[in-house]
């Protein structure tokens, strides 16, 4: 059975005495093993980083600039290929796997533009004679720690803006789907990438603690859930490190009773079930405002009798399986447990019959849900739509600003002055306004509040390049010699 190995300064390097299961969610066999790194191979990895750190760093900007141009061009070329690796080991479809890469791309193209990026700011003549300017200088050797559920667009967000930079990095990729950060690695290589500036290393909790605690990383950025993230958060930060944490979510869409039925019902189905609701921006909680929910929830019903659930390489199929079969095991918990607690199901998908052995299963509708329902208070990460009643929009904004998710929300109202007035409310770090689904194109920052974001910097855009580098502020002076003379004043800007 073929070997997924680490990229550890520009080579393979892995073997076969520790190592994972990497399965076909779709058919449920197991295709691959992933080699698990140790604590050696890590610091390998990391030692390879901080050997290769001088060379970047002192790279020109244009010739920095030269290498994501040509990335931009292999990822374009190869998005065909790329894709498919995703859609083999992550289960989600073909078109949805295309999506992803198209929206790391977007990263990678912003990253092009680092020799504007970069530049610092002067003041002449702030003092007689003395002038100031700023500069932005890398961090160091970076530790990358990415989710299984898009294993090309996250770890875009975060390589792409440190090596822009001028840092190197190691990634550690979920080892649920790790071919398409190799993938992604060479792809780098053949861009022109320096060997030893971008290092893959794959495993479980022994290569994360190993990049937490060694003193040669500088910053980590993680994606995953939020008591993982708080956990990085605590422990990387003690260790003097720069930490950005994303954690979970519970994302809300609020329909007012003036929004469009048809239209809010397509964006809840589109948001709630695609790439089997195994991301974090999903909406998992509708916020019926007033007399609609009725009405709304025969609508979405109605829609989701029509999706086509199958293997993600059909082009038929308009959501895949999940992750593994433990994973939907779990998700469909929710769904057969809801009943007990009070919640009426309208759709159970739990009960939809699959060929094979994939980690299929149905999607699901829950209504007359409340804050104090597991299905409520949990990231479920998987298909399942729970429906909240609300009385007005003050219960809509005190339901969501009292959950301790702030990832994402979206409001669905024809009325602009309650939109805006939502987007002033509302305690959410990424608000959609009749958009689903937020995510920030990439000249923006992706990031949530509360428990979704552990550290102050989102992820990607402006604030990657204030996370990726340390400013200097340079005070300068060019006297004549003549007009020296000693001073034990505290200096003044005369």
């Amino acid at each position: 059975m073929a070997l997924v190995q680490h990229v550890i300064n520009g080579r393979s390097v892995g073997d076969d005495q520790r190592t994972g299961p990497v399965f076909n969610p779709a058919s449920g066999e197991r295709t691959h093993e992933v080699s698990f790194a140790s604590v050696a191979d890590v610091e390998a990895a990391i030692a390879a980083a901080k050997a290769a750190l001088p060379g970047w760093r002192a790279t020109s900007l244009i010739k920095r600039a030269d290498v994501f141009f040509r990335l931009r061009h292999l990822l374009r070329e190869r998005t065909p290929e790329l894709a498919a690796i995703v859609t083999s080991e992550h289960g989600k479809v073909l078109s949805d796997a295309a999506g992803e890469i198209s929206r790391g791309l977007e990263n990678v193209e912003f990253a092009s533009g680092l020799t504007h990026l970069l530049k610092g700011e002067r003041s002449e003549q702030v003092s007689t004679g003395v002038d100031v300017h700023s500069v932005k200088q890398p961090v160091g050797v970076v530790g990358a720690i990415t989710p299984f559920n898009f294993p090309v667009m996250v770890p875009l967000w975060m390589v792409a803006s440190a090596i822009a930079c001028g840092n190197t990095v190691v990634l550690k990729p979920s080892e649920k789907d790790p071919s398409a950060s190799v993938f992604l690695a060479r792809l780098f290589q053949e861009a022109g990438l320096p060997d030893g500036v971008l290092n893959v290393v794959h495993g479980d909790k022994v290569a994360v603690d190993a990049i937490l605690d060694s003193p040669d990383v500088a910053a980590v950025s993680f994606v995953g859930s939020t008591p993982i993230a708080r956990s990085i958060y605590q422990r990387a930060s003690a260790a003097g490190k720069r930490v950005q944490a994303l954690g979970g979510a519970k994302n809300h869409m609020v329909v007012m009773p003036d929004a469009d039925i048809p239209s809010a019902a397509d964006a809840a189905v589109s948001a709630a079930y695609g790439s089997a609701g195994e991301r974090c921006m999903a909406v998992s909680v509708l916020v019926a405002v007033g007399d609609i929910a009725d009405d709304l929830v025969e609508a979405i019903r109605s829609r989701m009798e029509k999706l086509v659930i199958g293997d993600g390489t059909d082009a038929a199929s308009e959501m895949g399986p999940l992750i593994t079969r433990e994973h939907r095991d779990k998700v469909a918990s929710y769904v057969t447990g809801a009943t007990d607690e009070g919640a009426a199901v309208v759709v159970d998908g739990t009960l939809k019959e699959f060929d094979g052995d994939g980690f299929f299963v149905g999607v699901s509708l829950l209504d007359h849900v409340t804050p104090a329902m597991k299905a409520y208070q949990d990231e479920i990460f998987g298909p399942v739509l729970s429906v909240v009643r609300v009385e007005t929009y003050d219960d809509a904004v005190a339901l969501v600003n009292g959950n301790r998710y702030g990832n994402g929300v979206a409001i669905f109202t024809r009325d602009g002055g309650t939109a805006r007035q939502f987007e002033f409310d509302i305690e959410v770090g990424m608000v959609g306004v009749n958009v689903p689904i937020p995510v920030p194109v990439g000249v923006y920052s992706f990031g949530g509040w509360k428990d979704s974001l552990f550290g102050d910097s989102h992820i990607y855009g402006p604030e990657s390049v204030h996370f990726y580098t340390r400013s200097k502020v340079v005070t300068t002076r060019w006297p004549d010699p003549s007009e020296s003379q000693v001073n034990l004043g505290f200096p003044s800007n005369h």
